[in-house]
């Protein structure tokens, strides 16, 4: 017994002893980790050289995808060639009358919709151009805005890339309709939406669109100015893009709503 409690005795102390080591140890051991973890946070990056790598991968990433979407587009057109050949096939088997309508029908439906592939994948460019146009520009285009400090409603900012009306009221990307139907009414074809709310690009720049729109016009063109003289009237913010970026983006556009903060 006693040899037992002896046992348990040493058995104790070395078990207070090892907890009380990592108690101690433990203040240490976090201020050398928290020294250690200074250096690092001195080391960080600027914001803005944050941004302008971010800018710089996701340009890479929108030329591989819309690299990708030519692909696709060629093969789609690759299609419709086939699907008018064929079509061409059915007319004059129909013509002399080895076949019935309906096969006729059904090869135009096919080519139809071979046709609606190829518009589809030429929107998604579009749009593609669009939404990277708008955001790189506009980064450019905060830069300017900044030097200017507070910009009070009502007021129109002209730089050499861009048009900015900050607006005269409140707006909500529900108001849609009314512009729409200006547009339709005046050029009778419907607004060029490219981005309506919240896009890809968007979400992969961390920026705010929840409550804009992208409208793919030329603010020199007449259709551009007769819009932008509309959302000044009604009191519409507005930044309209006359520049391109080479190589990554093509068309100007007007940005309908407040500038896209990256949250």
């Amino acid at each position: 017994m006693h040899v037992k409690d002896r046992r348990d005795r040493i058995f104790m102390s070395m078990a207070l002893a090892f907890v009380g080591a990592i108690i101690f140890a433990t203040p240490a051991y976090s201020q050398k980790k928290t020294r250690a973890q200074k250096p690092k946070a001195t080391q960080s990056q600027p914001p803005s050289t944050e941004l302008s790598k971010l800018r710089d991968s996701y340009i890479s990433a929108t030329k591989e995808y819309k690299a990708s979407l030519e692909k696709l587009q060629s093969l789609y057109q690759e299609s419709v060639k086939k699907a008018e050949l064929q079509r061409d096939k059915m007319a004059r088997l129909l013509a002399e009358g080895l076949i019935a309508k309906k096969d006729l029908e059904q090869a135009e439906t096919v080519l139809a919709a071979e046709k609606l592939k190829v518009s589809g994948v030429e929107n998604q460019i579009g749009s593609a151009d669009a939404q990277i146009a708008q955001t790189l520009i506009e980064i450019e285009g905060e830069k300017e805005i900044a030097k200017l400090g507070r910009v009070p409603k009502g007021t129109t900012i002209r730089g050499a890339s861009f048009i900015r009306y900050t607006g005269a009221g409140s707006w909500v990307l529900s108001q849609a309709g009314k512009v729409e139907a200006f547009f339709q009414q005046t050029f009778k074809r419907p607004l060029p939406i490219a981005v309506f709310g919240q896009g890809a690009i968007h979400n992969q720049w961390r920026l705010d669109h929840r409550n804009a729109m992208d409208i793919s016009l030329n603010p020199d063109g007449i259709e551009g100015q007769a819009l932008m003289d509309f959302l000044r009237k009604n009191g519409i913010p507005f930044s309209a893009f006359r520049g391109a970026i080479p190589g990554v983006a093509t068309g100007p556009h007007i940005h309908i709503g407040m500038p896209s903060h990256r949250y």
